[in-house]
Parts: structure tokens; sequence; C-alpha cells
């Protein structure tokens, strides 16, 4: 029996996890974190998409909305790690403020600890919950907090 439908949503430069400043990063690849996440949670179906583009994050964000409105079983969360775009898209902003579902913000860094235009986040008050600052483990924190916050499916 499935216990839910979470995606998970990475931005811009995340394809590079596991290869990219692995002190500040981790050494865990995408791939090998959706594995740890589906053994851990063998009853969610995940759901696990990747960009460089705005608009294609958007477009994720946004199919919750359609597939209630063409029967299909309903996304029940969504973990977000929008990189950079946390800082910059008013337009990313909007549509998880818009999303029927709970939105997890994740930063696998501080974000108070790095440069100052990081510092601030257009996402946060906009998100169910934040997690910052936990690594690469932060994606089985999200995805914990999601299951143990979610009543029901929003159809």
């Amino acid at each position: 029996m499935v216990n839910g439908r979470i995606v998970i949503l990475n931005g811009p430069n995340l394809n590079w996890l596991g290869r990219r400043e692995a002190a500040m990063y981790g050494t865990l690849s995408m791939e090998q974190i959706m594995l740890d996440l589906q053994q851990s949670y063998p009853d969610v179906y995940f759901t696990y998409y990747q960009s460089n583009h705005e608009g294609d994050l958007i477009d994720r964000l946004q199919e919750p909305l359609e597939q209630v409105s063409c029967g299909q079983e309903p996304v029940t969360g969504v973990v977000l790690n929008a990189g950079g775009y946390t800082h910059t898209s008013v337009a990313l902003r909007d549509a998880v403020a818009m999303c029927p579902v709970p939105v997890v913000e994740l930063h696998i860094t501080d974000i108070s600890q790095r440069e100052a235009f990081r510092r601030v986040s257009l996402l946060t008050d906009v998100c169910a919950h934040s997690i910052i600052g936990h690594g690469t483990a932060g994606y089985a924190e999200a995805v914990q907090w999601l299951l143990d916050n979610l009543k029901k499916p929003i159809v």
C-alpha cells in the first residue's frame, strides 16, 4: 500500500551533487539519495525531478493542481531544493504559494552562514516547513516531516 506520493524537486546545479564542492554539498549523488529514501520509506511513491530552468520547476509545482482535475493519484507533498532560485525567483515563490499540497523548503548548506545575497529566502514564508543546513540528510528529514504532518491528500 502506498503511503503517499512525494515529489522531490531540485533546482539549478543540483544535478552535480556528489561531484561538486564535496566539503559543502557532500559526496552523495542524488541517485544515491533517492535510493536511500526509497529503502527507508518503501511505502512512499517518490518522483524526482531536477532542472536548471526556472519555468520547468514552476510547471512541476503546478502539476498537483492538474492531477487533481484529471483524477490522477494526487501528490501529497513536495520537497523543494530550489538552489539559487531561492534567493531570486518571485515566480517560483508564487508557484509554491498556490501549490495545494505542503512544500518543504530544503537547503543542504546553512544559507544564513553563506554570502549575504544567499541569506534571504523568498520561499520560507510560503513553505509549510524549512530544513536548512543539515546536509543531504535533510532530504530524509523533509520526507519524515511531510509524513508526520500530512493529514490526508488534498483533492
